[in-house]
């Protein structure tokens, strides 16, 4: 008779099931069994108590079933899902299933998948935490209450397809208030004075007739010109000379947020695929000492080390750069989120003898990418810190004061490892008293900018500063944004879209807690006191549910329509009900009044009538095909609809270039630039039969590591070509 562990990813089964011995069955529940209908509410609700309606759905029915034989077989069944609360909560979902009493199922936990990770966590088994789970399906009931029941309002008020979720809509406020912002920005015209005195070092205004010169302080073009005739006819003398040494602390090894920023501005990877990689290493891959997990569990807000990892860092840092880089003790970090799980860890390697030399030959290039940055991240928080000089001379006249900063590199610590990209700029030896030359001074006229748009990564900071969601859901939420064609994102910046402003401004006005960032973030709160068994998790529910409700019912009643609807005249050849003109999420149509019992929608004649006939003919029906325009550009259908509803995509969309000089590396096809809801990117011309994609200018230059296609395009401020597959960089004068 085996013992049975049972986790949620068969690749985390696969890479358990080798560390251990014939005595163990291991079996992946595939993620969540049990959830909330779909197509219903799916909670219950009498007397301040919700009773949640859990349902397994058909694609999980099997591998059920399977769970329940193998648990009754079985002597013992260990939970083994991730640590955090939603793996918690799998865990009881699981055991619900299988039928038993929850507190007889022993639950291991662990941070990497290891051999000895496994086999101590065998040696210490608990019981499922109920007040995580709780916490888990607080905030599950939650999202289903403010997402089935303010979606349904947004629909009916606003137009159908639109919705609105409680972490959802308070990022989505954080975006258009830049969006605000960025529209209201009037820019405003300032000058700089800057000079040049000998030896060619650089220096600018900072104070004048005896006052301090502000950034942005000197708006008038005529003052301006003033200030730079007196100036220019002064002479000057050395005056104050400044050195300091200053240190550039070692910077922490990542958690989830820092490593989906890293990511993002290092090497251009969106949050989603980046914690898709992560998963994949720490789930298991193959290694020099056979397939296990790479990198410690990858939802963590906790900058925790084990003191194991310290030791083996230091002595890799020892052996690798030499004394001088260790320092004294091994350094800890803490994190500035109070609510963190200090029981967890930061993201780290498990073996840091699996260099990321060593790793190159058996991961994937995506992989090995992010696998070196978090390797290098957490040698680096181990090294010792840089230290450089910064320096400073002032220049000095009757009238006025320039200064000149300078900066030299004493020691550079984990700059061995990371690099420094901020280059010395050294100021010459000068002595204080003695007189210096005024090469040239002149007026810079500059223009104030409005904030930036918010990338993934810098959306990602916020929220967490605002304590606004948690780790395992800050990818989900900017990838549901973009699914629901809230924001587009173009060269990096999310850019919302005008469906956006109408949904936050109704949320604004009639559930601005939603929207809140404050009031999300107690509501985060609220959780972790229901994780931490402090608060009742029906109680909160409550306190929730009962003036959210209030609200909904009023907004039912008094939130005005924004949908138009007008009378058309004509009847509904189903029903017999007027036919009216509405304003849809794509634009007007016609439909029948009597919706929802009937859903007639009469078929856009005008478009039909100019539609432009094709040489194609419907294989369905045999009419001819003609070319139409539609949400997402031009494609062909069949002239008979509504009859036949048969539609093709276009093989070269409308939103496509001419062909580029170079061809196809798969299929010797044209190569097009076309334009996505993601932004631009180049692709075959014979999609969908080939699917060559490129988000950069491929060009005629064969790859010296593969031999495939690359591509041209700036990285880091430099000029490069990359490979389209395995990313090799090449610099280019």
């Amino acid at each position: 008779m085996k013992d049975l562990i049972i986790v949620e990813s068969p690749a985390k089964a696969k890479t358990i099931k080798n560390f251990l011995n014939n005595d163990f069955e291991v079996i992946a529940s595939k993620g969540h069994i049990r959830d909330l209908p779909k197509s219903n509410f799916g909670i219950k609700i009498e007397a301040e108590s919700f009773t949640p309606e859990y349902k397994i759905d058909k694609d999980h029915k099997e591998i059920v079933a399977k769970i329940k034989t193998l648990a009754k077989k079985a002597k013992t069944t260990y939970i083994a899902t991730d640590e955090d609360r939603e793996g918690e909560a799998i865990g009881f979902h699981i055991t619900q299933a299988i039928g038993k009493d929850v507190d007889t199922f022993p639950r291991i936990i662990f941070h990497e998948i290891t051999k000895t990770a496994i086999e101590n966590a065998l040696k210490s088994p608990r019981k499922i935490d109920m007040d995580r789970v709780n916490a888990q399906q607080a905030r599950r009931l939650l999202d289903r209450i403010v997402g089935f029941k303010l979606s349904g309002l947004i629909s009916n008020k606003i137009s159908r397809g639109l919705s609105a979720g409680r972490v959802q809509s308070a990022a989505l406020k954080i975006i258009l208030d830049r969006e605000r912002e960025i529209r209201a920005f009037v820019p405003v015209d300032y000058y700089t004075i800057d000079a040049v005195f000998g030896d060619g070092i650089q220096a600018e205004l900072s104070v004048y007739d005896g006052n301090k010169i502000k950034k942005q302080s000197i708006t008038d073009k005529v003052f301006s010109q003033e200030i730079l005739e007196t100036l220019k006819a002064s002479s000057y003398k050395v005056g104050e000379i400044a050195k300091k040494p200053k240190k550039s602390p070692t910077p922490p090894p990542f958690m989830t947020s820092t490593l989906q920023q890293s990511a993002s501005n290092i090497l251009g990877y969106s949050p989603t695929r980046t914690m898709s990689i992560a998963q994949k290493l720490y789930e298991g891959v193959e290694t020099n000492n056979g397939a296990m997990g790479i990198i410690t569990y990858m939802r963590t807000d906790s900058l925790n080390i084990a003191k194991e990892a310290q030791k083996s860092a230091r002595e890799r840092i020892l052996k690798q750069f030499g004394e001088k880089y260790v320092p004294p003790k091994p350094k800890n970090y803490t994190t500035k989120n109070k609510s963190a799980q200090e029981a967890h860890e930061a993201i780290r390697p498990t073996d840091i003898a699996f260099t990321p030399d060593i790793a190159k030959s058996y991961l994937k290039p995506e992989e090995h990418k992010l696998y070196s940055l978090i390797y290098n991240r957490f040698l680096a928080s181990q090294m010792e810190d840089a230290i450089f000089e910064s320096q400073s001379i002032v220049f000095v006249c009757d009238k006025g004061e320039f200064k000149a900063s300078g900066r030299k590199l004493i020691f550079d610590g984990y700059y061995k490892l990371l690099g420094d990209e901020d280059k010395d700029k050294l100021l010459p030896e000068l002595k204080t008293g003695s007189s210096i030359t005024l090469e040239s001074i002149q007026n810079n006229k500059h223009t104030t900018e409005p904030p930036a748009r918010y990338s993934e990564a810098s959306l990602i900071k916020t929220l967490e500063g605002l304590g606004i969601g948690r780790p395992s859901t800050y990818a989900p939420t900017v990838s549901l944004l973009q699914n629901r064609e809230y924001i587009v994102i173009e060269k990096k910046q999310i850019i919302p879209q005008e469906s956006a402003f109408k949904v936050i401004k109704m949320l604004e006005e009639h559930f601005n807690e939603i929207v809140d960032c404050k009031f999300s973030a107690s509501l985060e709160d609220k959780l972790d006191e229901i994780a931490q068994s402090k608060e009742d998790w029906q109680k909160v529910l409550w306190e929730f549910y009962e003036p959210f409700m209030k609200k909904i019912s009023e907004g039912k009643l008094n939130i005005t329509s924004q949908k138009v609807i007008i009378p058309t005249g004509e009847f509904c050849p189903k029903c017999g009900e007027e036919l009216v003109k509405r304003s849809g999420r794509y634009g007007e149509f016609i439909a029948c009044s009597g919706y929802p019992k009937c859903k007639y929608i009469k078929p856009d004649e005008s478009s039909s009538s100019n539609a432009e006939e094709t040489s194609e003919v419907c294989e369905k029906c045999g009419k001819p095909m003609v070319k139409k325009i539609g949400k997402n550009g031009e494609f062909i259908a069949c002239s008979g609809y509504p009859k036949c509803k048969n539609t093709k995509s276009l093989k070269t969309p409308s939103n496509s270039s001419k062909p580029l000089d170079v061809k196809c590396p798969e299929c010797g096809g044209d190569i097009l630039l076309r334009k996505s809801r993601r932004g631009s990117f180049y692709g075959c011309a014979n999609y969908p039969n080939c699917k060559f994609i490129s988000n950069h200018e491929p060009i005629d230059v064969k790859c010296p590591e593969c031999g495939y296609m690359m591509s041209d395009r700036t990285y880091r401020g430099k000029h490069i070509h990359e490979c389209i597959k395995c990313k090799h960089k090449i610099e280019v004068d």
